[in-house]
């Protein structure tokens, strides 16, 4: 049992795709852009802890406050998250939170200008000093550009005597990052070093590779397009063209229709976006939407702007894909914005106001695909099968931002050391440098399972969420989760889509293709095109005598690269699909070995490349076993078991496993390598050069490894058997695994029976035996699906299949 738990630790066990990419869609209408056209957006919230209980009525005056809509949606993410900690009796005891908002709370930079116009007016200068009592230190919670942000900040260090603490969410900002010139201002928001990565990540998993890029220009869009540019030469991919939007709005209304026809005349079918939603780069989104240009939309998921009031013309080929931070769900929301005010917040209203999620499985039963139901107009399903409202990444980060202020208060108020000195009347400014040391080092688990760590410096890589987003003129936006990014994964496997929901979405789960220059095929090579970047190229003939190096080297290997994004490939993980493929070509190779004259170096060639490549293959035959009892057994409480999965750990089975075998290898070669002998008794008359084995011992070392790989692939494989699924491999292994077992328990007397040549003819036939039953049990009944029986090959196959079993259960 020991040993079999330890193979669970020590393999690569892909993410089961089913379990990480649970299926989430959500819809909205949006408010009337006019009528929240002159409204502020961009509030100061003040936070300040009170000894006193503050009751959830205390918020209800949000629902009545003439602002903007986003600027309502925030505040009451605010007061859902203060009142759950407010009633939470571990944290802050005896002490509770609140917050002021009111109409000037989104106004404070023009009341502070005509403060101060007016002060210079009638020559009253503003004191760099407040006499105000502050009781506690106070937090301010913000959401602007980094322009206004860096006023605010400045306003608060001049003015209010270091009383605040400065909190910021929504885009993280380069600039503000400067702690020195910006000691108490944090940022909730990560930076978004791994953004370009997953966006070349997602590029390449469709092969695009011509791709445009619509950033604003600025300091961060500068960052972004530098980290966009380092993973693209990395992963060959191409800038189709890259248009820098000017931050002026009469600059750009000067260069507007440049960058239209920039993209109306490019080839790609791709483009990028990131930017500021507020700025010039937004108003140019909006215009090349509303004109109807087809393109697939990369970005973040801030930018999920509707498009015009004219008729929908997009085909489903094309629409927004969004990058946003994974965080878990927060739920509750729905019914505390509702019971507020009952009368005035039903779910009609609710949904103008923020993303609303609803049963995915629904609307596959009524309409098949999102764009029926949307383009029908019936909208009463999505009433029905309405779920809780959805935290967005903005209020998830003002949620834990309220949660490290209190955090933080609490460790400071509970804190077992000496108080600081309160004479000379610096009692207040003592306080907020507590609390700010405190905020700084707090890190903590918030109530649904996220960590939460305010050390810039400490802050882990971000994992992104993919949407699909599908903005139509009424106002409805549609919104499925189709994959996730995480940069914890290895290269190549860091992207993980489901074709289910990206067929939900979009009604197809085919992709328009967007590269420069088609693949050159076998018998032709690339010729650069001058100028022109790297993946533009001419396909030019090769010249005679001389062939392509790209021509595919074995049948099975050709069919399973040319069908790799069918299910029976994608079913069983296709990077180990191709270790074994490719080590089973070596095994295939081993014998050539034994041809020719020997030498020491193919003496000492024939048994370790024998030993080390046999080893690839078994043990990548395991670890696709351990897959498959994996991928059935593995239940949702089995959390250990699924933290180990998505780890980094479990990525180095084949290695560690070859790495066994290269150390008895290595010993095998100090202790007594193989050498040249001569062998003059198997013939009479006369003398043969054959290879020594050295250490006999050593040699059957390096085949009992390989038989303790191969018979726990064979147990895992039988006991799996009979597990459900519509391309489960185990009777495949099962079979390629006693047919290996078999052939190599056969050779041990017949080698020690034979002499000569004999013996070697034994081994070569063993080798090649043992590698055409891996290859034929395993891999010719999927090229045979593939090739005569594609209606098998399909995902509506399998859902038949999976309702069958069902109904028969």
């Amino acid at each position: 049992m020991f040993t079999l738990i330890l193979l669970f630790f020590l393999l690569n066990i892909p993410l089961l795709v089913a379990d990480f990419i649970y299926p989430r869609c959500f819809w909205r209408m949006k408010q009337n852009e006019e009528k929240d056209r002159n409204l502020k957006r961009g509030c100061v919230f003040i936070i300040r802890a009170v000894q006193q209980p503050v009751e959830k009525e205390s918020f209800s005056h949000i629902l009545n406050i003439e602002t903007h809509t986003e600027n309502r949606k925030y505040a009451l993410a605010l007061a859902f998250s203060i009142d759950e900690i407010n009633r939470n009796p571990d944290l802050l005891p005896n002490m509770s939170l609140r917050f002021g908002f009111s109409e000037h709370s989104c106004y404070w930079e023009s009341i502070f200008n005509n403060r101060v116009q007016a002060s210079l007016q009638n020559h009253d200068f503003l004191p760099n000093f407040n006499c105000k009592e502050l009781t506690k230190c106070v937090m301010a919670l913000t959401k602007m550009n980094w322009k206004a942000t860096v006023t605010f900040s400045t306003i608060i260090n001049n003015f209010m005597s270091q009383r605040f603490l400065h909190l910021t969410y929504g885009t993280f900002h380069p600039v503000l990052s400067d702690h020195e010139n910006f000691p108490y201002l944090y940022q909730m928001a990560s930076e978004d070093t791994s953004l370009a990565l997953a966006m070349v990540s997602f590029i390449i998993h469709f092969s695009w590779n011509w791709v445009g890029l619509a950033i604003s220009d600025n300091d961060q869009g500068i960052q972004f397009l530098s980290y966009l540019r380092r993973e693209m030469e990395i992963n060959t991919v191409c800038f189709a063209f890259v248009n820098m939007i000017p931050m002026s709005m009469n600059l750009y209304m000067s260069r507007s229709e440049v960058y239209y026809n920039q993209i109306m005349t490019s080839s790609t079918n791709v483009v990028i976006i990131y930017g500021d939603i507020d700025s010039t780069l937004a108003v140019s989104f909006r215009m090349w939407k509303s004109l109807g240009i087809q393109r697939i939309w990369v970005t973040t998921s801030q930018w999920d702007i509707s498009s015009s009031k004219k008729d929908f013309t997009f085909g489903i080929d094309y629409g927004t894909f969004a990058f946003g931070h994974h965080h878990s769900e927060i739920s509750g929301f729905k019914i505390f914005v509702q019971t507020l005010n009952s009368f005035k917040y039903s779910d009609e209203d609710l949904i103008k106001l923020e993303w609303m999620h609803f049963n995915c499985e629904a609307s596959t039963s009524k309409c098949k695909t999102l764009k029926n139901c949307s383009t029908n107009h019936s909208f009463e399903w999505l009433m029905v099968h309405t779920f809780d409202m959805a935290f967005i990444e903005e209020s998830y980060e003002i949620y834990n931002a309220v949660y490290a202020f209190a955090h933080a208060l609490h460790d400071m108020t509970f804190q077992k050391i000496d108080d600081l000195p309160k004479d000379n009347g610096k009692e207040l400014d003592n306080s907020c440098k507590k609390l700010h040391s405190s905020l700084r080092k707090t890190h903590f688990t918030n109530p649904v399972g996220d960590r939460v760590n305010m050390n810039e410096r400490d802050k882990l890589q971000e994992e992104y969420d993919i949407f699909y987003i599908w903005n139509f003129p009424q106002g409805l936006g549609l919104k499925v989760k189709i994959g996730m990014f995480s940069p914890y994964f290895p290269n190549g496997q860091q992207v993980h889509l489901s074709e289910d929901m990206i067929k939900l979405a979009k009604g197809s789960s085919q992709m328009p293709t967007s590269v420069c220059s088609a693949n050159c095929g076998p018998g032709f090579r690339k010729l650069g095109m001058d100028g022109m970047a790297a993946c533009c190229f001419h396909c030019k003939p090769c010249p005679e005598n001389e062939i392509s190096n790209e021509t595919i080297t074995t049948v099975v290997l050709g069919i399973i690269v040319k069908h790799h994004s069918t299910p029976i490939v994608k079913a069983n993980n296709r990077t180990l699909t191709y270790i074994l493929l490719i080590s089973l070509i070596f095994c295939f190779l081993c014998p050539l070995l034994f041809i020719g004259h020997p030498n020491s170096a193919t003496c000492i060639l024939q048994q370790i490349t024998f030993g080390v490549v046999f080893t690839v293959s078994v043990s990548t035959v395991l670890a696709k076993t351990i897959t498959v009892v994996l991928a059935f057994k593995i239940t949702a409480s089995q959390r250990m078991m699924k933290y180990f999965l998505i780890s980094g750990a479990s990525n180095y089975t084949i290695p560690v496993c070859t790495l066994i075998q290269i150390i008895v290898c290595a010993v095998w070669l100090g202790a007594s390598p193989p050498s040249v002998d001569i062998d003059s008794q198997s013939e009479h008359g006369r003398i043969i050069i054959v290879c020594y084995k050295g250490s006999v011992n050593a040699f059957y070392c390096v085949l009992g490894y390989l038989a303790t790989l191969a018979f726990g692939s064979f147990t895992l494989a039988f006991f799996a058997r009979n597990l459900p699924g519509a391309f489960n491999e185990a009777k495949s292994i099962t079979f390629s695994m006693l047919v290996f077992c078999s052939v190599w328990v056969t050779f041990i007397p017949v080698y020690h029976s034979t002499k000569g040549k004999v013996m070697v003819a034994v081994e070569i036939f063993s080798t090649l035996a043992s590698s055409a039953g891996m290859l034929g049990f395993i891999f010719v009944p999927k090229c045979y699906t593939i090739l005569f029986r594609p209606d098998q090959n399909s995902l509506e196959m399998i859902r038949e299949k999976s309702s069958s079993r069902s109904h028969i259960s």
